[in-house]
């Protein structure tokens, strides 16, 4: 059996109305520094976030969610902060911010198998 790595996530949630402090979880972005992986999945339900906010610009939300993941994956693609180091790049990431897309307070636990885990997170959290 694998031994067990710390790990630190966040979840991503949209906030439509920020002065509400209402917002709906659609993501997980988790890193365990042991493995070398920094990774973000994001699940927006269109149909709850319209429930909440039917004014949302679902396209626009969508793609300043996009850059998540990709920011994660780094590589030439992922712009500037995707250059950075995994911990460089998790900390911009989840670094408290008063727009429509933010980031819970970071999380930590141990897991064995990071992919697993971000599973886990998906449907304890966002699902």
């Amino acid at each position: 059996m694998p031994g067990q790595n710390s790990y630190n996530y966040g979840i991503v949630r949209v906030v439509p109305r920020v002065e509400r402090d209402e917002f709906i979880n659609v993501g997980v972005i988790l890193i365990c520094r042991t493995r070398r992986y920094l990774a973000a999945k994001i699940e927006l339900d269109e149909a709850r976030l319209l429930a909440l906010y039917p004014q949302a610009d679902l396209p626009e939300i969508n793609k300043h969610l996009a850059v998540i993941p990709r920011i994660c994956a780094g590589g030439p693609d992922s712009g500037p902060i995707g250059q950075l180091s995994l911990q460089e790049r998790f900390h911009w990431l989840v670094a408290p911010r008063s727009t429509i897309i933010q980031v819970s307070p970071v999380h930590s636990g141990f897991c064995s198998e990071p992919d697993a885990t971000m599973e886990h997170l998906l449907n304890t959290q966002v699902r």
